[in-house]
């Protein structure tokens, strides 16, 4: 079976998306399904100001058809609103193929956080957008009762998973500071929220990895802090292993994979108590949950480092996968839209 997806987020944005995405793709083939993907680097565009990782492409019709054509897939998922799904829907709207679709962050508190724009004007956009799909796919039940709650429908669970072969308990060596050392993992934007934690009195070391917009401002504003930028593989495993406690400031997030990293290197969370957070954690003695940030903090450093990996093994990307490709393959096939006409229209919605 062939899949292509049509995803805004791709590399090199490091971000829960692309790695799910990726991930997902990679065990795909167990299960005798090729994935293939439909990004912003099969197009013309420009990088966005002050987030140059991130393109924005200008997706021409041929193209997109020239990709799908090339692909020939059974299916096609559509895994973000932006321009390049924009052009998928409106490729599947006008040829009359089916098409599934996932919505993974909280993009209206997204916009809300960087612009004046009303976030009920965005979920507006994203009821529009998804409305046609066959199948919403979401991280967690919390998540998927929210959209219903907001006029989706034909939502379904597309859950996540963790390599816990490479994310695993380790000895501490890989962070030379002062104990105890408080973790994040992820974009430094404001949407995360990482003020609340940077801002905390906590003993010890904070200590962020990942990059972003509002790195420079953070690090000149908390020199305490330590900024280590981005990591990836075996480097990044290590910090994991080699911290005390994960803090996740975050408040708009739909599911969290950093979590499940954490948590796979016998790291305990601290979070705030938002449904993304519980839709991971459950009842599970693993995380700390307090809108006193703070008092989580502390209160995480005396759960079980042991208790956290067992709780990280229930979570794999087979069946994260698995999921995926039986929510996708339930779809008839594509049929063939015939010679590729030009088309010099570029979509953009």
């Amino acid at each position: 079976m062939r899949i292509l997806v049509a995803t805004d987020a791709w590399h090199p944005q490091i971000n829960g998306v692309v790695r799910t995405l990726t991930a997902t793709a990679a065990h795909a083939r167990m299960f005798g399904t090729e994935i293939s993907f439909l990004t912003p680097g099969d197009f013309r565009g420009l990088p966005l100001p002050n987030y140059p990782e991130i393109k924005l492409s200008f997706p021409f019709a041929r193209a997109v058809r020239r990709r799908i054509a090339q692909v020939k897939p059974d299916a096609i998922h559509i895994a973000t609103e932006g321009p390049v799904g924009l052009a998928a829907r409106r490729y599947c709207r006008r040829h009359k193929v089916r098409f599934t679709t996932s919505f993974h962050t909280a993009f209206p508190a997204y916009v809300a956080a960087r612009s004046p724009i009303p976030e009920n004007w965005v979920w507006r956009y994203l009821r529009w957008f998804h409305g046609e799909s066959d199948r919403v796919m979401v991280a967690s039940t919390a998540l998927a009762e929210e959209l219903k709650e907001h006029g989706f429908e034909r939502v379904v669970q597309w859950s996540r998973g963790v390599d816990t072969g490479l994310f695993k308990p380790g000895s501490g060596k890989a962070l030379d500071l002062p104990r105890p050392i408080f973790l994040n993992v992820g974009r430094v934007a404001v949407e995360k929220n990482l003020e609340a934690f940077l801002a905390l009195e906590l003993p010890g070391t904070k200590v962020i990895v990942g990059d972003g917009p509002a790195r420079a401002a953070l690090e000149k504003k908390y020199p305490d802090a330590v900024f280590m930028g981005t990591k990836e593989g075996k480097e990044l495993a290590k910090i994991y292993a080699a911290a005390d406690v994960f803090v996740f400031p975050s408040r708009t997030d739909t599911f969290g994979l950093v979590l499940l990293e954490a948590l796979a290197s016998g790291l305990p969370v601290a979070a705030l108590p938002i449904p993304g957070v519980k839709a991971v954690m459950g009842a599970a003695p693993v995380c700390a949950l307090d809108e006193d940030l703070r008092s989580a903090s502390l209160q995480a450093l005396r759960l079980s480092r042991a208790e956290c990996r067992r709780f990280a093994e229930q979570w794999s990307w087979e069946n994260c996968t698995q999921r995926f490709i039986q929510h996708a393959a339930w779809l008839p096939a594509p049929h063939d839209p015939g010679p590729l006409e030009f088309e010099p229209r570029a979509f953009f919605g």
